[in-house]
């Protein structure tokens, strides 16, 4: 935050170092001095003095620091402040004040203010600052405004944050019988926030409203860049905001969260009444409508007051104009609007992320799908509230399309694994259930069971942590990647089927590969056992191998050696007489039988498996096989893929391109990626969002208060 410019009773000045401020400082102008003393004292800072005598401040709300520091570099320093006293210098002079009391800040009251008396004239002086919209109307009568409400438009379409600052000198007999007023509405039970308000509106009137300060907010390093990567990968942005209308346009403007005409286009909500806000929003939703197959980058912008009334009168209109907007700037919301639109938007099955730095921000990050707090200068409230905390919002680009993305394709493929082993066990078990004539008999002992879902099948799988399909500079370079997360193509009923298939197919696989080589053989139940149970070891160990994307010695070390354990706790437990398995494993791994059946299983249930890869990959290569054959090509790896690589696709060394031109017809619904805008934008045009299909809605809507520099 930095001070850059104010008004002051029909004159501007620049910021600190202005020389026509300056000079009014030294000449102690009335209207300035006034000015810069509600920046010094109409607020919660605190100094802290050093040892060496220089002063630091605590303040809640950077705001409030940024204007504090500029009135201490235009002479007014706030040396001390305590529960009842405020001291500040100005050009020298040590002026004493006594707090009588403070009038917080609400979101609702949108302004601030402190009863204070000079020690030395005994003076009782009601400072305040607010936003524009609530202090011009409590000016007394006879004061023009019009130049400062030009002032503070001005200023908010240079971007900056405004703030108009008044004073009013309080009669000795009104303070003492308002004070008894506020201190009623303090200690009452009932309705007390409400009582408050109504007491504070009673002194904050007839003010002599001095002037406006104009604030930058600036952005952190790589915002811009961020949001432009985030939106390719087809993620809509909505900014709430309690900035005003222009500031916050301008706002979103600078961060590319809104392209300028003729790239984009911005709509307006408006209205003060029910009857301007349907006609606004009817007429929103009709361009809307008539522009949603074009390329252009159409948004909307609504304030406070118009969207109250279109959340308590106009909910479907207004839901309905959610889901056909990509962006959307909410100017002037309270923090409980804000987590209204959160639960709007999950009501339109939408997944939510919202992230802030603010006190302001917690109830919207606590109603989004996932929470992520800015820690800084603005404390800690939003953090503490969050699912994930870091101190930039550019690593929101990593969070979401590294971490994010490689969460997604690890979860998937261990939920549908687990599914997998446990159902190849459970129909071997139901083919044993056929010939053994529907005895209820087991083919497996309890112990092989347990240890087979404990150890043998979790081991391999829990280093799958270290798995990544693409590296990540990749994924970064190529963001239109993550519309595979958002179709849900790693995890729906198809994948599940195609995993329920393999279950049965390799049930299938070992229990004939055993029934053909143990034909003719006089086997005992545990032996067969034995063989189908290894049989299973070694078909998931080539499942875990085939279905891995980047080996480390960690994951060659789970694979093989949780193979090696298999044999080495089983020749264990065949030592053991009373094990129920004693000398099994010595009597069958001395049979070329039982190392036959192995080799047919493994041939019979991976063979098919490499197969069906190198088809895909060969003939109908989704775009992550395109990128990963890129990856090879880079490092030269041949040796990981099909020689040729993918046939149907064009392959640009320089880039990978993703607005293929394959027929319609020879699009898979299952490994067909969306990369290309004009499919999202097909698929913005369906139905409310389900993971099952292709033509589900499934952009995520991040919800952002923009993030504020840390380090002014």
């Amino acid at each position: 935050m930095v001070f850059k410019r104010c008004f002051i009773r029909g004159v501007h000045y620049g910021n600190v170092t202005d020389c026509d401020l300056a000079s009014a400082v030294v000449d102690m102008v009335p209207e300035v001095v006034k000015f810069l003393t509600v920046m010094a004292i109409c607020n919660t800072v605190v100094p802290i003095q050093g040892a060496n005598g220089s002063i630091s401040l605590k303040a809640q709300s950077q705001d409030e620091e940024a204007l504090v520091s500029a009135a201490a570099q235009l002479k007014m320093v706030l040396i001390s402040r305590t529960i009842e006293s405020v001291e500040v210098r100005f050009l020298g002079k040590l002026l004493k004040y006594q707090i009588l009391d403070v009038l917080e800040f609400t979101s609702d009251r949108k302004k601030m203010s402190v009863v204070v008396r000079e020690y030395s004239s005994k003076r009782l002086i009601l400072l305040i600052k607010g936003a524009d919209e609530v202090i011009f109307p409590l000016a007394h009568n006879g004061q023009e405004v019009r130049q400062m409400a030009d002032a503070v438009d001005c200023y908010s379409n240079m971007g900056l944050r405004t703030l108009c600052l008044g004073w009013r000198e309080v009669d000795e007999a009104e303070y003492i019988d308002w004070s008894k007023k506020f201190k009623d509405a303090r200690s009452s039970v009932n309705d007390r926030e409400w009582k408050i308000v109504e007491v504070c509106q009673l002194l904050e009137r007839d003010l002599d409203v001095l002037g406006v300060t104009a604030i930058e907010d600036k952005l952190q390093d790589g915002v811009p860049e961020t949001i432009v990567t985030l939106r390719n990968s087809g993620i809509n942005f909505w900014m709430l905001t309690g900035d005003k209308h222009s500031t916050a346009v301008q706002i979103a403007l600078s961060c590319n969260l809104v392209l300028p005409e003729p790239e984009g286009q911005l709509l307006h909500v408006q209205g003060y009444s029910e009857d301007e806000v349907a006609l606004s929003l009817e007429r929103v939703l009709r361009t809307m409508r008539i522009t949603s197959t074009e390329i252009k980058d159409i948004a909307f912008v609504i304030d406070g007051w118009a969207l109250e009334i279109a959340l308590r009168h106009y909910y479907e209109l207004f839901m309905e104009l959610s889901m056909l907007a990509k962006t959307a700037i909410c100017c002037r919301v309270t923090p409980s609007q804000k987590a209204q639109l959160v639960e709007l938007l999950k009501n339109c099955d939408y997944r939510t992320l919202a992230i802030g730095d603010g006190g302001n921000d917690v109830k919207m990050i606590q109603e989004a799908h996932v929470g992520v707090g800015i820690s800084g200068r603005e404390g800690l409230q939003a953090a503490r509230a969050s699912d994930f905390s870091f101190g930039k919002f550019r690593f929101l680009e990593r969070l979401i399309l590294v971490h994010g993305r490689y969460s997604y394709n690890r979860t998937s493929f261990l939920a549908q694994y687990s599914i997998y082993k446990s159902l190849l066990i459970c129909f071997i078990q139901i083919f044993f259930s056929f010939v053994s004539g529907i005895s209820g008999s087991s083919l497996f002992n309890s112990f092989s069971l347990m240890v087979y879902n404990v150890v043998y099948t979790s081991v391999p799988v829990m280093v799958n942590i270290l798995d990544k399909d693409l590296a990540e500079r990749t994924v970064l370079q190529h963001p239109q990647i993550l519309y595979y997360c958002q179709a849900g193509r790693l995890m729906n009923p198809s994948t599940f089927a195609g995993w329920f298939g393999r279950s049965v197919f390799h049930a299938a696989v070992v229990f004939l590969a055993i029934n053909h080589v143990y034909m003719n053989e006089k086997t005992e139940l545990e032996q067969l056992s034995m063989v189908a149970l290894s049989g299973c070891i070694w078909l998931q160990a080539f499942v875990v191998t085939i279905e891995t994307h980047s080996f480390t010695c960690f994951q060659h070390i789970a694979i093989w050696g949780n193979l090696l354990a298999f044999y080495l706790l089983n020749f264990v437990m065949s030592m053991l007489t009373w094990s129920g398995m004693y000398s099994v494993m010595f009597h069958i791994c001395t049979q070329p039988s039982y190392w036959l059946s192995i080799l047919l299983i493994i041939a019979l249930g991976i063979g098919p498996l490499l197969g069906l890869k190198y088809f895909r990959f060969r003939y109908r290569p989704s775009a992550i096989n395109v990128l990963q054959y890129w990856e090879c090509l880079q490092s030269k790896s041949f040796l990981n893929f099909p020689l040729g690589g993918p046939s149907s696709r064009n392959l640009d060394m320089e880039g990978i391109p993703f607005s293929f031109s394959a027929s319609k017809s020879n699009q898979d619904a299952i490994y067909e990626a969306l990369l290309s805008e004009e499919t999202f934008n097909n698929r913005k045009e369906s139905a409310p969002c389900s993971n099952d299909s292709l033509s589900s809605n499934t952009s995520n809507a991040v919800f952002s208060s923009y993030p504020r520099r840390k380090d002014n």
